[in-house]
C-alpha cells in the first residue's frame, strides 16, 4: 500500500512471537512503521540484538523503520503465588505486606519497601493489568487490610497498580539509566519513559536534545502527567497514550476524553501523539479483531493521533503480521474519510506557545511558515509538501493540520529519517547535503521526482532554510517540476 494512502503510522512491539528475522521482514512489509522494544521482558542483552537485527532488515528492505525502546519504569510486582491460580473472590478479605518470598489469597506480598509510607483508606490497587481490583479499608501500621471489589485469579508475579501520588518513587530508575545508556550507544532512535509524572523526570534522563540523542516519548499513564501535560509537551519530543494504566488512575468514563485532549495538546504543541494498549487486543488469538476494536483504531486516527501502537498483540500473539495488516488496513480507510475540513476548524483554534522550550524565536518562525505553507499548498492545489529539516520538528509542525498533499521530508540526518516513522503523513527521505537554497530545493524535487512521488508538470510546495547556515525554516516556495 502506497505511504501517502496510509498516513497514520504503527508502532509495533516485538517479542517472542516476532523476532525471528523472516516475521520481522514479513511485518515491515505489512506496513510497520517502528519498532517497539519493551524492556519489562526478556533481558537488555536480548532486545540489543533485536535491535541490530531491526537495522539490518530495514536496510535490506530501504525502509527507514524506527526502533523505540520503552524503559520498565519504577515497576511493582507482588511475590510470586505459584504456578496454579490463586482465586481472589469478591468481597475476600486480605492483607498486603512488603516482601518478595510468597503471596497467598489471604497475605500479598508486594515487592515495595515504601507500602506502608503513603497508601491510606479508600485508595484502589489493581493487579495485573486492572483485572483485579482491591480496596484499602485499614493501615494499621504493620501491614494494609483490604476487600476485593473486583475478583479473579492470579498466577506467577502479577504487576501491582498503587496510585501514583502515593508512589515515593522516582522516574527514571537506576535501572532505566543503565537500560539507556547501553541503548543510546547503540544508536537507538526514540526512548519512552513510563510513569512521567512531570517535565523534571524527563530532564532526568540526561540525553542530548534529539536529533544528537532519541527522541523522548513521555508515556503519558499518570494523573500527575494529566495535569502536568504542558511542561511535558515542551520537554519531550513526543508522547504516548498509555491507555491501560491511565484507565486505572483516572474514571474509566474519562478515558476517551482524556485521549482526545491530550491528542489535541501534542497537536498544538508539534508533537506526534501515540495512541497505545488494547487497540486490537482479540487478535492475540483471533484472526480478525472484534467490531469494538476496529471502531476504536478508527476513532483513535479521527482524533488525530500520529502513530496507532501494538502491544501483546504482535510481541506474543499467534500471528503478528496478520494484526499488522489488519491494523493497516483500518488506518488506511479511516485516513481515507479523515474529516479535513472539522480538523482544519479545530487546529486553526488551537494556541501554540513556544513549540519547543528554550528557542522561542526561531520556533515561532517555522510555526508561521508552516501555517502558510498549509494555506499556499490548498490554494495552489500542491502534488505535495516538501520540508527540508535539520531536526524533524518542521515536519512535524505542519502535520498538525494534517494537509491533503502528502508531506515529504528530507534531511541529511539518518537518525532523523527513522525519528519521522511515527510523524503522522511523513514520507521520509535522505538529502545529500544542506547548501544554498536553489541546490537543496532542486536535489529535493529531483529526488522526489526519482522516487515516484510528484510528476513533471506537477506543483510542489517547499520549506526549507535560506542556507546550510539556517537555524528556522525560514524560505516558501512554489515550485513546478519539470
Amino acid at each position: 500500500m502506497p505511504l501517502s494512502r496510509r498516513r497514520t503510522k504503527i508502532l509495533a512491539t516485538v517479542g517472542p512471537a516476532s523476532d525471528s528475522d523472516r516475521t520481522l521482514r514479513a511485518m515491515m512489509e505489512a506496513g510497520m512503521d517502528a519498532v517497539r522494544l519493551n524492556l519489562s521482558h526478556g533481558t537488555l542483552e536480548e532486545a540489543l540484538e533485536i535491535h541490530r537485527r531491526v537495522r539490518r532488515l530495514a536496510e535490506d528492505l530501504g525502509r527507514p523503520v524506527g526502533t523505540l525502546v520503552d524503559l520498565p519504569g519504577p515497576k511493582i510486582r507482588a511475590a510470586s503465588f505459584g504456578r496454579s491460580a490463586v482465586e481472589l473472590p469478591d468481597g475476600h478479605r486480605l492483607r498486603l505486606v512488603p516482601g518478595r518470598d510468597r503471596s497467598t489469597a489471604d497475605v500479598i506480598q508486594v515487592d515495595f519497601e515504601g507500602l506502608l509510607e503513603g497508601i491510606e483508606p479508600g485508595d484502589r490497587i489493581s493487579f495485573g493489568d486492572g483485572g483485579i481490583d482491591i480496596e484499602v479499608v485499614g493501615t494499621p501500621g504493620d501491614h494494609v487490610d483490604a476487600v476485593v471489589r473486583h475478583g479473579g485469579s492470579l498466577t506467577g508475579r502479577p504487576g501491582v497498580h498503587i496510585p501514583s501520588e502515593r508512589l515515593r518513587v522516582s522516574t527514571p530508575t537506576p535501572e532505566d539509566l543503565r537500560i539507556l545508556d547501553a541503548f543510546v550507544e547503540a544508536g537507538v532512535d526514540m526512548v519512552a519513559l513510563s510513569f512521567v509524572r512531570s517535565a523534571h523526570d524527563i530532564r532526568r534522563l540526561g540525553t542530548e536534545p534529539h536529533p544528537r540523542g532519541p527522541l523522548v516519548v513521555a508515556k503519558v499513564e499518570t494523573r500527575s502527567a494529566v495535569e502536568n501535560l504542558a511542561g511535558i509537551l515542551d520537554a519531550a519530543g513526543a508522547v504516548m497514550i498509555a491507555r491501560g494504566d491511565l484507565g486505572i488512575e483516572c474514571a474509566i468514563e474519562d478515558l476517551p476524553h482524556l485521549q482526545k485532549h491530550i491528542i489535541r495538546e501534542c497537536i498544538a504543541h508539534g508533537r506526534p501523539a501515540i495512541t497505545a494498549t488494547q487497540m486490537l487486543e482479540s487478535m492475540a488469538n483471533a484472526p480478525t479483531p472484534t467490531r469494538a476494536e476496529a471502531s476504536d483504531v478508527a476513532n483513535a486516527v479521527f482524533d488525530g493521533s500520529s502513530a496507532v501502537m501494538l502491544s501483546g498483540e504482535t510481541a506474543t500473539g499467534t500471528d503478528p503480521v496478520n494484526v499488522v495488516a489488519t491494523m493497516a488496513r483500518l488506518c488506511a480507510r479511516a485516513d481515507a474519510t479523515f474529516d479535513v475540513e472539522g480538523w482544519t476548524r479545530l487546529v486553526t483554534r488551537l494556541r501554540v506557545e513556544d513549540p519547543e522550550a528554550g528557542i522561542g524565536r526561531d520556533r515561532r518562525i517555522t510555526d508561521t511558515m508552516t501555517d502558510a505553507a498549509w494555506r499556499v499548498a490548498q490554494e495552489v492545489g500542491a502534488t505535495a509538501i516538501l520540508c527540508l529539516t535539520r531536526t524533524g520538528f518542521t515536519v512535524r509542525a505542519i502535520a498538525r493540520y494534517r494537509p491533503r498533499a502528502p508531506i515529504i521530508g528530507f534531511t541529511t540526518d539518518e537518525r532523523v529519517r527513522r525519528q519521522l516513522s511515527v510523524s503522522w503523513g511523513a514520507t521520509p527521505l535522505l538529502l545529500s547535503a544542506f547548501a544554498p537554497n536553489d541546490e537543496m530545493v532542486d536535489e529535493a524535487v529531483r529526488t522526489a521526482r526519482e522516487e515516484g512521488h510528484v510528476r513533471a508538470g506537477d506543483i510542489v510546495v517547499v520549506l526549507a532554510g535560506v542556507d546550510g547556515r539556517s537555524s528556522t525554516t525560514d524560505v516558501l516556495r512554489v515550485v513546478h517540476v519539470v
